[in-house]
């Protein structure tokens, strides 16, 4: 663990978190601490229940077992007024982008604040504000000029960041990326996550992403996190991370340096 951040209050704190679908058991007693305005990268073979972590702290699903605390609050057991509180606070970027194939990308990038309002302000957002607020976003993911094209236009990498515009439009503090660089190539990859960085540095966020992909996660990781047969096996630096004697990491590097060798070094 890393030795500076132990005596703080984590902004995230996750204990015994148990899932189970079926005689499928993805999360088996789970901790995990996220300190405010970090970000976690938490690295695991695909299919391995990182996505369903995330599921849980969001709210999609609840666990059989377990606490989730946000701001020191359990979202699983606190009022309904605590539980909307730590969620408002919270976005999540889904590994599909998740854009809805009816609405344009400015309809997409405006949905939450046409159905839920800013959550940080107690007066009505118009509709001119929440165009203004979209066209920032648009303009802070480099989609400047795609308002009105709608997903099946956008190209894989296109919709990433129009996913990420929607996260980021009401400003949210606590973003959850899933696998954010699956299917991209190793070029639109690194932009998406300059991205990531970018955006999480102007909210200050706190942030968790999830991936398989080594080079991401060097690239937007404070601390990385290995997940393993249900737990967090090692949380700490990237330069501590790699010095872990563990083979599940070192086959990690070694997928790495095969893949970035196989594109080229890009």
């Amino acid at each position: 663990m890393d030795g500076e951040m132990t005596e703080k209050q984590p902004k995230i704190r996750v204990r015994d978190l148990w899932k189970q679908y079926g005689s499928l058991k993805v999360l088996t007693g789970l901790d995990l601490d996220v300190y405010e305005g970090e970000t976690i990268v938490i690295l695991g073979r695909s299919g391995v229940g990182k996505s369903v972590l995330l599921k849980q702290i969001m709210g999609i699903e609840v666990p059989d077992k377990g606490s989730i605390e946000v701001d020191g609050i359990n979202i699983l057991t606190g009022t309904r007024q605590e539980k909307q509180n730590a969620y408002m606070q919270m976005g999540m970027l889904f590994q599909g982008a998740a854009l809805f194939d009816s609405m344009n990308v400015v309809e997409n990038t405006s949905f939450y604040l046409n159905q839920h309002g800013d959550p940080r302000q107690s007066e009505p957002i118009t509709s001119q504000e929440i165009r203004e607020r979209a066209s920032e976003a648009l303009k802070m993911v480099d989609l400047e000029g795609t308002e009105e094209k709608m997903p099946s236009d956008l190209s894989g990498g296109m919709r990433k960041r129009a996913g990420l515009a929607r996260l980021i439009v009401y400003r949210p503090n606590i973003m959850l990326f899933d696998e954010p660089t699956t299917g991209l190539d190793p070029i639109t990859a690194m932009q998406i996550n300059k991205l990531i960085k970018k955006t999480q540095a102007e909210l200050k966020a706190t942030s968790i992403v999830v991936t398989h992909d080594i080079r991401s996660a060097l690239e937007v990781g404070d601390r990385l996190a290995l997940h393993h047969d249900g737990e967090i096996l090692h949380i700490t630096t990237k330069e501590e991370f790699f010095q872990i004697d563990d083979p599940v990491i070192q086959t990690f590097i070694q997928n790495a340096e095969v893949s970035k060798s196989m594109s080229g070094g890009h």
